[in-house]
């Protein structure tokens, strides 16, 4: 290494050693963040059970013949004379209300549950972009609140809404600011930790997403109706706007945009905090004077999107990361909804595949700090895969549950370490914006999900091979990208560029 590129990162190793690698104030922070998975979880996967497989029969018209009229969507009044059903009676014998009898979503209508799981997907998407972008802009403090604020209030309203469409703008609402706060607290816990520690936190930030998963049956089975459950998952965020208090502003992010004192400020509360002496953050500020000149250009300069392909190693990456996002928030996503058209008990299949979601986390949490990054992606990816395909020539249920499962487990190994991966890789300029771009690729995927969820009605076998195949091409992909274990996070376009080459 030359003494130029040393100097370049000198930077990263004094503002690490300033608030230290992992102490009290660490702790705290990555707690207080990773709740906001908790409601992620609620709002993403809700559309199982606001949405689940309803028997229905036709009441209005009468049919003139003897018949039940079960799953029926026109009936004959006379001979050779048929009308549309225009009134349905509902089983509900296990959900009293849920978005299809409230709406009749059914028969012409039936789509619309897809569309509106498909409009919360899209939202998540907005929520990335928006909240990436203002993050980069003006810190990752005040947009976080702000999509706290947000998802609570909309959350709630949902649940009183009496017609159908503005329950969907009010998702959508909800979803752009979920998008929001994953993202953003994300970020902010990789910009703080040590590289020691990153592969750990960033496992275990996911677990309240599985935890809250894991919830979701229980929370629909406690409240039977789809307007209980959007009040139960809506009202406990309102405790996160305590995070005003407790969250500090990320200070590379300071220090990057030239906000010197403020950063300073930041560094000596978790100084004190950890025990660190307080001549590191002197140094770490001496050390980014020292480079005024570059951070000042830096910070003049606005970096978006285009940043991302303007070279050719850098843009090869971002296509890669892209592809196994795209594939993560398709299968993960789709596997989801999918475990709810299984035959059996809704409640038991879904909170099994929950279940198994938190091996496959721990399995990633003992290999992240020991083996590559991009070999727990395959791995995850090929598990994902081929039980998924085997699904196709397996009929007894309780053995598709099971395949279907370990497909959800091999996606809670690939899903964290892509969202280290990606957190790793991307350089600080633009880190926001790529792990953004990379989960909007993730939110395409998730968008189509439900209509491949529900092919089974087409085909039995077309939702596993689908959901199948796209992870065995991530798994290809993984082959042409650049490790990223114990190495220091790329600061600058340039660091990007050449990192992996």
């Amino acid at each position: 290494m030359t003494e130029s590129t040393k100097k370049d990162h000198a930077p990263l190793d004094v503002i690490q050693e300033a608030m230290g690698v992992l102490g009290p104030w660490h702790i705290i922070i990555a707690v207080a963040v990773s709740l906001v998975k908790f409601p992620v979880a609620w709002h993403q996967l809700s559309i199982v059970f606001l949405a689940p497989p309803v028997n229905f029969t036709c009441v209005a018209p009468a049919s003139f013949k003897n018949e039940s009229n079960s799953m029926q969507c026109y009936v004959a009044v006379e001979n050779n004379i048929t009308e549309k059903c225009t009134k349905f009676n509902y089983d509900r014998s296990i959900f009293h209300e849920t978005i299809i009898t409230q709406w009749d979503l059914v028969c012409d209508r039936e789509q619309l549950a897809n569309f509106a799981q498909s409009c919360t997907m899209f939202g998540i998407l907005v929520g990335n972009m928006i909240f990436s972008m203002m993050a980069d802009r003006i810190g990752r403090k005040i947009p976080l609140m702000i999509a706290i604020i947000l998802q609570v209030l909309t959350g709630i309203l949902s649940a009183f809404v009496p017609w159908f469409e503005l329950f969907l703008v009010l998702k959508f609402i909800s979803a752009v600011a979920t998008g929001g706060t994953m993202l953003v607290s994300f970020v902010l816990l990789m910009e703080i930790i040590g590289i020691q520690w990153r592969g750990t936190l960033s496992v275990l930030f996911h677990v309240p997403f599985l935890l809250g998963h894991l919830l979701n049956p229980l929370i629909s089975y406690l409240t039977q109706t789809w307007y209980g459950f959007q009040i139960a998952v809506s009202i406990p965020p309102i405790l996160l706007l305590s995070y005003y208090w407790i969250v500090p502003e990320s200070p590379r992010w300071l220090l990057a945009v030239g906000r010197v004192k403020e950063a300073e400020d930041v560094l000596t509360k978790a100084a004190k905090r950890n025990k660190i002496p307080l001549g590191n953050v002197k140094a770490a500020i001496e050390s980014h004077e020292d480079q005024a000149k570059s951070t000042a250009e830096r910070a003049k300069e606005k970096y978006n999107m285009t940043h991302l392909f303007r070279t050719p190693n850098l843009r090869t990456k971002t296509i890669y990361i892209c592809v196994n996002w795209f594939v993560c928030g398709t299968c993960f996503f789709g596997l989801a909804q999918y475990m709810g058209q299984l035959a059996g008990n809704i409640f038991v299949n879904v909170a099994c595949s929950a279940a198994m979601e938190l091996p496959g986390t721990f399995v990633v949490l003992a290999l992240i700090s020991r083996v590559s990054r991009l070999k727990i992606l395959m791995g995850g990816n090929i598990l994902s895969g081929t039980s998924l395909l085997l699904i196709t020539v397996v009929s007894d249920p309780t053995a598709r549950v099971c395949l279907a499962s370990l497909g959800l487990a091999g996606m809670a190994i690939s899903f964290p370490t892509v969202y280290l991966y990606s957190s790793e890789a991307f350089p600080t300029v633009v880190r926001n914006v790529g792990v953004g771009l990379a989960s909007v690729c993730a939110r395409v995927g998730s968008i189509i999900a439900p209509y491949i969820a529900t092919m089974g009605i087409i085909e039995p076998w077309l939702p596993p091979v689908l959901f199948g195949v796209g992870p065995l091409v991530g798994a290809g992909l993984c082959l042409l990208l650049p490790e990223t274990m114990n190495s220091d996070l790329p600061e600058t376009i340039e660091d990007g560029e050449n990192f992996g080459k």
